[in-house]
C-alpha cells in the first residue's frame, strides 16, 4: 500500500485532522493513545498496519501540538 501526503493549511488544521484518526484508533481498540504508545514503545504489543500507522500518528500529533505550545509561550 502507497502512502498519500496530505498537505494542510495550517499546523492547527493538522492538529485537528489527527486527533480525529487517533480518536477512531481509541475507539476502535478501546485505549487512549498515550497508553497505546506507552504499551507500542515497549514492544507489548503487535506490529500490525493499524498500529504502526497509530503510532506514527501520535508522534506527529505530539510534535505538532509540542510546536504550537512553543509558539504560544514565546508570544506570550
Amino acid at each position: 500500500m502507497q502512502k498519500r501526503r496530505i498537505e494542510y493549511d495550517s499546523p492547527v488544521d493538522a492538529l485537528i485532522a489527527i486527533t480525529k484518526r487517533l480518536t477512531g484508533y481509541e475507539t476502535r481498540y478501546s485505549m487512549v493513545s498515550e497508553e497505546f504508545f506507552d504499551k507500542y514503545r515497549k514492544g507489548l504489543t503487535e506490529d500490525t498496519g493499524d498500529f504502526v500507522d497509530w503510532s506514527n500518528d501520535y508522534q506527529h500529533y505530539m510534535a505538532i501540538r509540542n510546536d504550537i505550545e512553543r509558539q504560544l509561550k514565546n508570544a506570550a
